[in-house]
């Protein structure tokens, strides 16, 4: 019916995103954390630390910050904080490396590694925290989330003790986390292409 202008109402948009975020999100998570892994784990020399940057700036960070704008319009706000949290991890973590490579921070010699510390002590409580709010979702995000703890506590105690050994089980820890979300990852394109998705067992807190 017409309003008292004489103009028809206006009928809300329709929402044309479609599809599922994390087909994109969950990959260009692996590839940035399998980076991560190796140079963790020593695979890689400790001079050449930056090796994993090309893949984390040009993949991960930007495949997840698509992810997060992807699923924000879908109105998936829980995937979507998911995604950006990585996506602003990843892309510190560039920023971080690169910038110390080159001095744009001007960081005296002495304090790389208190800096190193900070950094990680920020991402670790911003996961433990992200951990904690998303205990509604599926056990397997959970696990996910809580390897990523683990692995940041112990590369953060590694730094902390000058310790290779816990900055290597740390590396062993984002392996953990590459295969949690492979299963994931897999289970969402089984799902998507017809078949059955994998289970994801249930909340650890629920209703």
């Amino acid at each position: 019916m017409p309003n008292e202008a004489g103009a028809l109402p206006l009928q809300p948009a329709a929402n044309l995103v479609r599809g599922n975020p994390s087909a994109i999100g969950i990959p260009s998570f692996i590839a940035g954390a399998v980076g991560l892994g190796l140079v963790d784990t020593g695979w890689i020399e400790p001079a050449a630390t930056g090796a994993a940057i090309p893949v984390i700036v040009t993949a991960t960070s930007l495949g997840l910050l698509i992810a997060a704008v992807w699923a924000a319009a879908l109105g998936q706000s829980a995937p979507a904080s998911l995604f950006a949290v990585f996506s602003g991890f990843f892309g510190s973590y560039a920023a971080f490396v690169l910038g110390l490579g080159h001095n744009w921070y001007n960081i005296p010699a002495d304090q790389v590694t208190r800096t190193t510390e900070l950094w990680l002590i920020c991402w670790l409580v911003t996961v433990v925290v992200l951990t904690v709010a998303l205990l509604r979702l599926p056990s397997s995000f959970t696990l996910l989330l809580g390897l990523v703890d683990v692995a940041l506590l112990l590369l953060l105690l590694g730094t902390i003790n000058t310790n290779a050994a816990l900055t290597h089980a740390g590396g062993y820890f984002v392996f953990a986390v590459v295969a949690v979300a492979t299963y994931l990852y897999v289970g969402i394109l089984f799902a998507e292409t017809g078949g059955k998705g994998f289970p994801l067992g249930k909340p650890i807190i629920s209703g």
